[in-house]
């Protein structure tokens, strides 16, 4: 077992990545309820809190369910970011987690997310001050480093142990290769496997199925797995991966009854969070997930796109039900 403060998680664990736009309160309680061990929050702005921005408060909405949650806050100011932990701990969430990779422009822009692995003592400066504030464990989630020829991340990770981060999360890219390429993990195998760190090592990137996840832990050792894009649209890739991880044996995929009542489960939960014109906008980037594998879908994805109000989804997801007995 890990534990993170008063959080106790399995060995190892598997966590759902914090993702603008995707984790919010609907699809970690949905991930839950398929096994994800503990969930993120989308990344929200330390100074949209403290303006009180409504879009940064309503990021920090969570239900009881979706515990163990995290919260993960960033941005470049060192006060700014010590008063976003606090109003975040405000919420009473299980851990506070860090934001020091995101390689979005906008936000390195700012000298936020991973523009901070070009300004090390800023990073260290900032995460001493969070740590040194929060009665919750602060956590971290970082990249291997700026570009390929700046990749410090060993010898970074026992830095932020030495401050009292309590838990370190690895992206396997640099900052300059965004999403692109293929996730080096070597680097976060050394981490792990240095004699120095003792805190909980998740490891991120290209985990797309259950195979790949054991590949993963088996090379690094690491404690757990961050699954993020791969679980848009496919919240049971955590029993998938759970399941192949216990069993040696990957379940069948879900046929699409059950995909279609997941998918309602969510797009309900979605409409009571956020509302119908919001929900109508956001969701058309699930579609495609659930149902990716699944022949002559794309009509019926079109309309889903389109719909405008609630009630024609739900006629379009029956026309679905009906096509595929």
């Amino acid at each position: 077992m890990i534990t993170i403060g008063n959080t106790t998680l399995p060995l190892p664990s598997l966590i759902l990545a914090p993702m603008e736009n995707i984790t919010d309160s609907p699809f970690r309680s949905v991930c839950r309820e398929f096994g994800a061990d503990l969930v993120v929050s989308e990344f929200i702005s330390s100074e949209g809190l403290i303006r009180d921005a409504v879009k940064s408060r309503i990021k920090l909405t969570f239900e009881e369910s979706e515990r163990p949650v995290s919260i993960q806050i960033f941005g470049h100011d060192v006060d700014s970011m010590r008063k976003a932990a606090e109003l975040a701990e405000e919420a009473k969430p299980d851990m506070i987690d860090l934001n020091f990779g995101c390689p979005v422009r906008k936000v390195v822009r700012k000298g936020a997310g991973a523009a901070l692995l070009k300004d090390i003592p800023r990073m260290l400066e900032i995460a001493a001050a969070v740590v040194n504030v929060s009665r919750l464990p602060v956590t971290v989630k970082t990249r291997l480093g700026w570009d390929a020829t700046d990749q410090p991340i060993v010898t970074l990770a026992e830095q932020l142990q030495d401050l009292g981060i309590a838990a370190i999360a690895i992206h396997g890219r640099t900052a300059v290769q965004q999403y692109g390429g293929q996730a080096d993990w070597r680097l976060i195998g050394e981490v792990k496997q240095n004699p120095r760190m003792k805190i909980p090592v998740f490891g991120n990137g290209d985990i797309t199925n259950a195979i790949t996840a054991k590949e993963r832990l088996d090379q690094t050792s690491v404690d757990g797995l961050m699954i993020g894009r791969a679980a848009t649209g496919n919240p049971w890739i955590f029993r998938e991966i759970r399941s192949y991880l216990q069993t040696g044996m990957i379940p069948a995929q879900p046929d699409i009854q059950e995909r279609v009542a997941i998918l309602r489960e969510h797009f309900r939960k979605s409409v009571a969070y956020k509302g119908e014109r919001l929900t109508l906008l956001e969701f058309r980037k699930f579609y495609s997930g659930y149902f990716k594998g699944i022949p002559d879908m794309r009509p019926f994805r079109r309309m889903l796109v389109t719909a405008t109000k609630v009630f024609e989804i739900d006629k379009i997801l029956q026309e679905i039900e009906h096509s595929y007995p």
